[in-house]
């Protein structure tokens, strides 16, 4: 099987509106789980980051999961909450809470406790330090988490495609599933490719968002 680039073209043009659609469908379940592993992760490393018993055991939960193969654990799912939007959106949730919460910890911990010792005799309590002075000055390396989360998060969702999850992955399986058909390669080549772009693009919205929300005493 060969790539014919005028028939690729061809097959862009005559599908360009279920592509977009699909990207579309790819970036939003991709947000919506992002959205909600940030404020499980985040709240959660803020809970247990200065207690090492329930922080190590809250990142090796998270590192145990990541380890759970994509397809079983959509698969495992099925029974549970059926096809589409949901196991993807909880799936892609659960890939996401190692780095979160991870870097969410090391954030938090990076606060030179001198820094933390002034706020107090300013008379901030523990949690409006925590706050009001550790969450922001944390912020730059929590987001580097986010970042790592969303890479991960749109590449897992192609996979999704497994239960009838949206985006791109169903490209790729359509494409899998006819192997010797005319279009087979256009369709596999339109989801990987659409699937790598919405990583740059993603990647880039992130790296702006970080230097937008960052202090500019933190920035490097």
């Amino acid at each position: 099987m060969t790539l014919d680039l005028n028939g690729l073209l061809t097959f862009w043009a005559r599908r360009w509106d279920d592509i977009l659609e699909l990207l579309g469908e790819h970036l939003a379940v991709v947000a919506v789980a992002l959205v909600i592993a940030m404020v499980i992760g985040v709240g959660v490393g803020m809970l247990v980051w200065d207690k090492p018993l329930p922080r190590s055991a809250v990142i090796t939960a998270a590192g145990v999961a990541l380890t759970i193969p994509s397809l079983a654990l959509l698969a495992l799912l099925i029974p549970a909450v059926g096809l589409g939007w949901t196991p993807t959106v909880i799936a892609l949730v659960m890939y996401s809470l190692l780095p979160i919460v991870r870097n969410t910890v090391v954030g938090l911990r990076e606060v030179s406790p001198a820094i933390m010792e002034s706020a107090m005799g300013m008379g901030m309590t523990p949690f409006t330090v925590l706050v009001r002075v550790q969450l922001p000055m944390a912020w730059p390396i929590i987001l580097t988490g986010v970042r790592v989360a969303a890479q991960l998060t749109i590449g897992v969702a192609a996979i999704a495609a497994y239960v009838a999850g949206p985006g791109l992955g169903q490209f790729i399986f359509q494409g899998l599933s006819s192997l010797g058909s005319k279009n087979a390669l256009n369709f596999a080549l339109t989801g990987t490719l659409g699937v790598v772009l919405l990583a740059l693009v993603v990647d880039a919205a992130f790296v702006a968002i970080t230097r937008s929300t960052t202090s500019r005493g933190l920035r490097a």
